[in-house]
């Protein structure tokens, strides 16, 4: 009787077990028109007699004798499915191929865009509910997905991807700015490519570094240029030469946007990143624009950027770019050709000359894969941040803006912040933008006795024409060098490309040219929590000199 007990104790164990079965994705509301693609995931083991889901108007259960292994998908129309997923779910709804198998299906089962629930249930006991609204906010495309517990950690959406962190240790690093060396950087890196370069950047109209690509073509090397198919105002005549040139001379350029075949993967392809013979990655805040790399001796953008000599980072980067250049959404261009204008620029003594650096620690942030290493990297200082942005908004519903939030919130565990915003024309004039934004934090600094500050930089002072950075400096150590911008859009919905650089010369160098932008000008004394802001110096001046005039008048009347 003993060893008989044994014996079934042995054979339950072998059982596969489904105690762990619960749904873990869902999109219920597709670009599609209808939603035929709608679906759901379910993961677990064992057999799936008895388990049924319903959504309140109908039900669905599978066939007799059907099992998990880990996982599997459920899709409305699996013909559907296949079209913007490239592969077959494991049950369909509705019979629209022989090569994927059916579900039974009781009342109307559909997932309704705005507002629905899904109940797991096994043998009539419901062992997962998800209701939305309340679980989850959904929108058009959005893929809803459990982890760790929780729902829809960062918005994903239809198409995007799903990079983990990767941190790279004994990196040879390259560290540039603009507008001092980023061009020659460029340039070095662009004619040392030996077999293949690609290019993700979101606007391109610099005939000189088209001219690089063209060499490079001379050469034998395969290149290919990634941009963005609608970027804000459109694509310019300048980026239509340049793209149509390139692509006559042999380079493979494609553009995302959304298309009959597919809906754009995000909502602009906003990174820029170069991988080189898979040896190396040049990343950077800058677009390829003659403000953004301008020639030796001429005035551009206040920008970022590194060049990682690493055949590790060249693989991360190169799975990204593969993901993102494949797929309904990337069509080559096809436009004409178009006149190229050359940016007249001014000129510009350069005072930061390139760093390079071995051993440097070097963690890849993806937007919006990874956005949230962002403000983890803020909230780890200890010492000092210092923040170097074109601009910072609040979220939508004028939410607050959490990278913003982190940085407060290190100031009131006593970490000196210093926030350096844009003061080009349209970064101030408004009512809601920059200059506001840093009386606002410095509001905040003065009723809380933070050390906390906010400028707007002083172009003038400094000889650049605009502030277009988007880096972080935490501990003088730790650097970001990115192109995500701090609105909702950027980090959320965009593609984005940065890196963070760990190395003490690495920081050094960055703090240097931060500290070059913080003390340029007279003018760069902080904005007071009355909103004071360079426009309302430049009324406050004019309204000086009328009053001066006024009273001469005066004078010489009475004289």
């Amino acid at each position: 009787m003993r060893h008989a007990c044994l014996l079934l104790i042995f054979a339950l164990l072998l059982l596969p077990a489904a105690s762990a079965l619960q749904i873990t994705e869902f999109c219920p509301d597709t670009y599609l028109k209808g939603e035929a693609d709608e679906y759901f995931i379910l993961e677990g083991t064992g057999s799936l007699a008895g388990v049924t889901i319903r959504d309140g108007e109908g039900s669905i259960r599978f066939p007799a004798g059907a099992s998990i292994d880990a996982s599997l998908v459920v899709a409305r129309n699996g013909e559907a499915y296949r079209s913007v997923h490239g592969i077959y779910p494991d049950y369909e709804l509705f019979d629209t191929t022989a090569a994927v198998p059916d579900v039974i299906r009781s009342g109307d089962f559909r997932m309704a865009n705005a507002a629905d629930e899904l109940m797991l249930a096994r043998n009539e006991r419901v062992i997962q509910q998800i209701a939305w609204p309340g679980d989850v906010r959904c929108r058009e495309g959005q893929v809803h997905f459990l982890e760790d517990g929780v729902w829809d950690p960062r918005p994903l959406l239809l198409g995007q991807s799903r990079f983990a962190p990767a941190t790279f240790d004994e990196v040879t690093v390259v560290a540039f700015v603009s507008p001092d060396c980023a061009r020659d950087v460029l340039e070095a890196t662009l004619s040392g490519a030996e077999s293949s370069i690609r290019f993700n950047v979101y606007e391109f109209t610099d005939p000189g570094i088209a001219g690089m690509l063209q060499d490079a073509l001379r050469r034998g090397v395969a290149v290919t240029v990634l941009l963005e198919g609608g970027p804000v105002g459109g694509i310019s005549d300048e980026e239509k030469g340049i793209a149509r040139t390139l692509a006559d001379c042999g380079a493979s350029v494609l553009q995302m946007g959304t298309t009959d075949a597919a809906h754009a993967k995000y909502r602009f392809d906003h990174a820029k990143y170069c991988i080189v013979d898979d040896k190396g990655v040049f990343i950077t805040s800058e677009n390829l624009k003659p403000t953004g790399f301008p020639e030796q001796g001429m005035r551009g953008n206040r920008g970022w950027g590194a060049y990682l000599e690493d055949a590790r980072v060249a693989a991360y980067f190169g799975e990204v770019f593969a993901h993102d250049a494949a797929g309904g959404d990337i069509t080559p261009y096809g436009g004409a050709v178009s006149t190229v204008d050359v940016w007249p620029g001014g000129a510009f003594e350069p005072e930061f000359a390139p760093l390079t650096v071995s051993g440097v620690r070097v963690t890849a942030v993806l937007s919006p894969d990874t956005s949230h290493l962002v403000p983890e990297l803020i909230a780890g200082a200890e010492s000092s941040i210092d923040i170097e942005q074109a601009y910072i908004s609040n979220w939508s519903a004028n939410a607050p803006n959490p990278y913003l939030d982190a940085a407060i919130d290190a100031a009131r565990r006593g970490v000196r912040v210093r926030v350096l915003l844009d003061s080009f024309y349209y970064n101030i004039e408004g009512d809601n933008d920059n200059d506001e934004m840093a009386a606002l934090i410095n509001g905040i600094a003065g009723r809380e006795n933070l050390p906390l500050e906010a400028r707007c930089a002083d172009l003038d002072a400094n000889n650049v024409v605009k502030i277009h950075n988007k880096g972080v400096i935490v501990d003088g150590t730790r650097v970001l060098v990115s192109s995500i911008n701090w609105n909702e859009n950027s980090p959320c919905f965009n593609r984005e490309a940065g890196v963070i650089l760990e190395h003490p010369d690495i920081g050094a160098y960055y703090t240097a040219v931060f500290e070059d932008d913080w003390h340029a000008g007279a003018s760069s004394a902080p904005f007071g929590t009355d909103g004071i802001g360079p426009g309302e110096i430049r009324m406050a001046i004019a309204a000086g000199v009328l009053l001066a005039l006024v009273l001469l008048y005066a004078r010489r009347r009475r004289s």
